[in-house]
């Protein structure tokens, strides 16, 4: 009698967990339909399957190009480091909110900017950038562009809260720190389309540099770019210049030089000499 009510609630157990096991996989498959199913209860539509990322493992950390945008620097003559400390912090902030990216004089850029006059409340505009100046929030940058026959300059805050968006469109660097002097050159060379396709550079690439001398207009131009204290590279003064003319700008780039006694005075010997009188003296 008891082997048999044994066998008899080994069997029922059996039973149990067997409905148990069937209800959980219809509940189960019943809850997948669902979930596959779209809104209006129809079957599921084919869903292809989503491309694994493939990570660029040849691209390492020191191969890639750092740039640091030259605002960061403080200038020679500062005299309140917290300021410009304070003021890196507050750029730090704008570029959590503005893409900043790199670029250099010589670089083609596209700025959008907030203008509630213009249509649809956004001004773009494109140009090559002509210079970059100021220290911290203070920094501007000028695009330069020829728009009907006309040359257009405009001048930006780097960190002013209407501009929207910068874009590289073409990254080169020149081979001066300066291209102001593109308002005196042909205007070929500041031309630039509206539409403008961005090229592209790998960030481990080295930024080229546009070895291009322009042409100038016919003299005279708005400043004498010959003279040393512009040190222009990038202008082709052989076309408008002669030789002796070169040599009289050289010459009289800084006339001060021909009257500097110190440049063959040389105080070093005078300066240990007196230093070790002063010692002496307080030695006393």
């Amino acid at each position: 009698m008891a082997a048999c009510a044994r066998r008899a609630a080994d069997a029922l157990r059996s039973c149990r967990l067997t409905s148990v096991r069937r209800q959980s996989e219809r509940l189960f498959s019943s809850s997948l339909a669902r979930h596959s199913a779209g809104s209006d209860g129809q079957p599921p539509r084919f869903v292809p399957p989503v491309k694994p990322v493939i990570a660029d493992k040849t691209r390492t950390e020191s191969a890639t190009r750092r740039f640091l945008s030259p605002e960061f620097i403080p200038p020679r003559q500062r005299t309140n480091p917290v300021k410009f400390r304070m003021e890196r912090e507050d750029m730090v902030r704008r570029r959590r909110v503005l893409h900043v990216p790199e670029f250099y004089v010589g670089s083609v850029l596209a700025v959008t900017l907030s203008d509630p006059h213009a249509a649809g409340g956004d001004k773009r505009f494109v140009g090559i950038c002509i210079q970059r100046s100021g220290a911290g929030l203070g920094a501007t940058f000028t695009l330069r562009n020829i728009i009907d026959g006309q040359g257009v300059e405009i001048c930006y805050d780097l960190y002013s809260p209407l501009v929207r968006t910068i874009e590289v469109l073409k990254l080169e660097k020149r081979l001066d720190a300066s291209l102001l002097y593109l308002r005196d050159a042909l205007p070929e060379y500041s031309t630039f389309d509206l539409d403008m396709k961005p090229v592209h550079i790998s960030p481990t690439q080295d930024v080229p540099v546009n070895q291009m001398k322009v042409k100038m207009k016919p003299r005279p131009w708005s400043k004498r770019w010959e003279r040393p204290k512009y040190n222009v590279q990038g202008i082709r003064f052989d076309l408008y210049l002669t030789p002796e003319q070169m040599e009289h700008a050289q010459k009289w780039g800084q006339p001060w030089r021909e009257y500097d006694m110190l440049i063959e005075y040389d105080t070093s010997t005078l300066e240990k000499e007196i230093y070790q009188e002063v010692q002496q003296e307080l030695a006393k």
